[in-house]
């Protein structure tokens, strides 16, 4: 019997108990109960700043959202043990939610379950049911939302979204989750006031760690729906119209080759459009959510990026370098080798080591990354990163680029050559078709769209 087989049968019923609403003049506090029943319980909590004199006491609006934040948390302790009853004792939901919420959570635990090899299907992995209520009975009126707020991450992404928006003339606040420097500094290289940082304060409940050093089950959740929950209460409390994102057409890609296996789906249009129709029948803000780059690639996103090279100094995208202050590139990583070959085509191997801090192309211990990253493997690195074919194709232009100079191939760059991958045939064609690719599936209103393809006419 799998562990997944046997926790589930110890621990057949994972409980959300409850969520309590607070507020002081400064903020509203959000506190959560879980519990994976005989075995642990979890509380985590959430601080958002409001303006002065605002209120959601009474709200049935902000009922919901604070309700809804909590089904998106929920999942990184449930699937400790994986139990098939999640049984939600608060808030309400139909039988067409509880599908969306199956939806996310089967697809957005791809990673999960493919890693600790779990067989299972969106219909058994979990059934939801639903006995509590909201104790508020009508939202409050509040006046039309306007403004933007854009979430930044500190990466190249939410830095290009808050330059190209902000340098038309439109007026940005930022939202993000745990203030990091590179945040501040992405929000400051853009002429923003500190002010106009937002910041969330998400404790998370670290018993879950102690589980995981037990051999209970860990592994990705789709966090990008915990932002985007998070963003939705932020854009309602201080009114605001638009949440913009910086997720590009690249998150799209399945992360295992022949499978629907998406490290990144929480980031995907699927995941955008569903999260687009559940605010506007469930949540009911007037808030309009929408990702600024998707319609562009990462090939793209990149060379669009390094013609603002201010940021180049500021600008920082790894997951293990996050975890310290401030935060740093490890470079050590597929998404720190990612960024710099997706980066090579525009910047010199020296500009390169200058960001990252280490040569990470001469480093043979970044050969199966490397690898990972060009289609030689089972699947892509697990982490935001990249098309297969992008990444191929910026190895290719920046391998060109330096024998033209006639500057040495790193180790990386020769190995790639040495394995037959460098065909330099058709390479302006592939380089042209990027850069002028712009793919219409995607939420932009028309305002931003004619933004996007005028810096794209302007920097491509």
């Amino acid at each position: 019997m799998s562990n997944f087989e046997r926790y589930r049968k110890e621990y057949p019923k994972f409980v959300y108990k409850s969520y309590k609403v607070t507020e002081t003049e400064e903020a509203v506090d959000i506190a959560y109960e879980f519990e994976i029943c005989g075995l642990a319980h979890f509380s985590p909590s959430w601080s958002f700043p409001k303006p002065h004199g605002f209120t959601v006491s009474g709200d049935l609006t902000f009922e919901r959202l604070a309700f809804s934040l909590g089904m998106a948390e929920l999942i990184s302790y449930w699937k400790a043990v994986c139990s098939p009853e999640i049984a939600v004792k608060c808030g309400e939901l139909d039988e067409e939610q509880k599908l969306w919420w199956k939806k996310l959570w089967f697809y957005g635990l791809g990673e999960f379950f493919f890693v600790n090899g779990i067989d299972t299907d969106i219909q058994s992995f979990a059934d939801i049911t639903c006995s509590g209520g909201f104790e508020c009975t009508a939202p409050a009126a509040r006046p039309e939302p306007s403004g933007c707020l854009v979430t930044i991450g500190g990466g190249k992404d939410s830095a290009l979204t808050l330059e190209t928006l902000t340098s038309n003339g439109v007026k940005c606040r930022c939202y993000a989750i745990n203030k990091r420097d590179s945040i501040i500094k992405t929000a400051l290289t853009a002429g923003l006031d500190e002010s106009a940082l937002i910041t969330a304060k998400r404790n998370f409940d670290r018993s879950l760690v102690e589980l995981n050093k037990k051999g209970f089950l860990n592994g990705h959740t789709p966090f990008s729906s915990i932002v985007a929950f998070s963003a939705e209460i932020t854009a309602y409390l201080h009114g605001l119209h638009y949440i913009v994102l910086s997720n590009e057409a690249s998150a799209n890609e399945s992360t295992v080759v022949g499978q629907s296996v998406n490290h990144q789906y929480s980031k995907s249009f699927e995941f955008e459009h569903d999260f687009h129709g559940y605010e506007g029948k469930y949540l009911k803000t007037g808030i309009y959510y929408f990702s600024f780059l998707r319609p562009l690639t990462e090939f793209q996103i990149a060379k669009m990026f390094v013609s603002h090279k201010k940021y180049l100094p500021v600008f920082r995208s790894c997951n293990l370098g996050s975890k310290v202050s401030p935060d740093i590139w490890c470079g050590e990583c597929p998404k720190c080798l990612f960024v710099s070959l997706i980066l090579s085509p525009f910047l010199t191997f020296d500009e390169l080591t200058d960001i990252f801090g280490r040569d990470m192309l001469n480093d043979r211990d970044m050969l199966e990354y490397f690898l990972e990253l060009v289609g030689q493997s089972e699947h892509k690195p697990f982490e935001c990163v990249g098309s297969i074919d992008e990444v191929n194709l910026s190895i290719s232009l920046a391998i060109r680029n330096a024998e033209r100079k006639g500057c040495k191939l790193p180790y990386l760059f020769e190995e790639y050559k040495s394995r037959g991958l460098y065909m330099p045939e058709m390479l302006d064609e592939k380089n042209t078709a990027y850069c002028s690719s712009f793919n219409e599936e995607n939420l932009l209103p028309e305002e931003f769209k004619t933004i996007l393809l005028t810096e794209m006419e302007r920097l491509l």
